[in-house]
């Protein structure tokens, strides 16, 4: 383990678990995860290893088959692999949101039915909300669900879906109007639909299409795509939780599991960049040594190491705090939004310690510098996260009484 980015009081099986990522993202991932990348080519074999050793069932109950872990070691798993390879991390990071969703809000039938088998991997979770119109609005959802008899039908179109090629169960949030009369708030009529399909691209089942893979900047090998529904039908026990209009609060929940999971993201891409960083500080020789005996770069390191010990902290902080019951939406905002603003600065700077070598694809963090602008976007932008964190802090420090003036 490094020195930088411990988590104390640690039981030892989640210690363990963590030395066995560790070394599977040191001798698996990282050797071939920048190849992999520069050919947009999903991580076949990586994943396969993944599902060996559990990672799948890793936050899913024992009695589902499941490891039964805490958000916090997923989350630690997670900064270890976004540490080789970020595009990875999104792989598992919609499957758990789908599962965390199932786990905390499905039907006891819907969670014999899917827990099991996403444990092992074999169902692999998808989650869509936003749309090709939508922005952080998702308040302005217009894809909907009708009930027709026992069915429902699904029409519109979704966007930035991960996982959408791959992906045999995508949990599809929409309005369904039933039982909600004209004038329902927007985030009361919405409802949360248990999508399955088979893998692949074009039309995966009757009324379900998935395009091809949207063209990426960064965050490359893992499928992120659109959905298009067009007269898809699903049966009504596919509605989570088995109640329309639970949607919006059941995505909020998984959302913060997600906006953990993209803190863990920042602190694991972070610490890549300062390893690259600090190493060719050492290597690269300028006016006769070393440029890390150069004030100047001693200054740049000092700060990364500096962001990634206080993401870090932050990030722990967010998902103990949803793992005690607690409500953590303001802990997830401030740890996401510190997390993937300290990530862009922290590879920024390894970039430039890099010199003219960081502008070249043979160097890792060539990748890193087009990965990291993703976490600002993902799971919420950073003025989404400032706009939670803001209304959070007003309702815990609500002013009482009247203003006094001294003097």
């Amino acid at each position: 383990m490094t020195r930088l980015a411990q988590t104390a009081g640690l039981n030892d099986i989640q210690r363990e678990i963590l030395s066995t990522v560790r070394d599977f993202v040191d001798k698996e991932i990282i050797p071939v995860a920048t190849r992999l990348e520069h050919r947009d080519e999903y991580p076949t074999e990586i994943v396969e290893g993944l599902k060996e050793l559990g990672l799948f069932g890793l936050m899913i109950p024992e009695e589902y088959g499941g490891l039964g872990e805490s958000l916090l070691t997923y989350a630690l798993c997670v900064e270890e692999i976004a540490r080789g390879w970020m595009s990875v991390s999104g792989i598992i990071n919609t499957h758990f949101i789908v599962a965390y969703m199932l786990k905390q809000h499905g039907t006891q039938e819907q969670k014999d039915t899917f827990l099991p088998r996403m444990a092992l991997g074999e169902v692999r979770g998808a989650f869509s909300m936003s749309e090709p119109a939508l922005g952080s609005d998702v308040s302005a959802i217009s894809s909907k669900g009708v009930k027709d008899g026992d069915e429902y039908v699904l029409n519109g179109q979704k966007m930035w879906l991960t996982n959408g090629g791959t992906s045999t169960l995508v949990a599809v949030l929409a309005r369904s109007d039933e039982g909600h009369p004209e004038g329902t708030a927007p985030h009361k009529s919405m409802t949360t639909f248990l999508v399955e399909k088979e893998p692949g691209f074009g039309e995966v089942r009757p009324g379900l299409t998935i395009p091809g893979k949207i063209d990426k900047m960064g965050y490359k090998g893992v499928d992120t795509t659109e959905l298009i529904m067009d007269d898809l039908r699903i049966p009504a026990n596919r509605v989570l939780g088995g109640t329309t209009g639970r949607g919006f609060y059941q995505m909020m929940d998984g959302v913060e599991v997600g906006r953990v999971n993209v803190a863990a993201r920042g602190c694991g891409v972070a610490q890549r960049a300062f390893e690259l960083g600090v190493s060719y500080a050492q290597q690269r020789h300028t006016f006769g040594k070393p440029i890390a005996q150069h004030q100047a770069i001693q200054f740049k390191l000092a700060e990364m190491a500096t962001k990634v010990e206080a993401a870090h902290a932050m990030m722990v902080n967010a998902a103990r705090k949803k793992d005690s019951g607690e409500r953590n939406d303001l802990e997830a905002g401030m740890a996401k939004y510190l997390a993937s603003e300290y990530c862009k600065e922290v590879v920024e700077d390894a970039f430039r310690i890099h010199g003219g070598y960081g502008f070249s694809k043979e160097y890792e963090i060539e990748r890193l510098y087009r990965e990291a602008p993703m976490l600002l976007i993902g799971e919420g932008t950073a003025e989404i996260q400032k706009m939670i964190i803001g209304r959070r802090l007003l309702e815990e420090y609500r002013f009482q009484g009247r203003l006094s003036v001294s003097g």
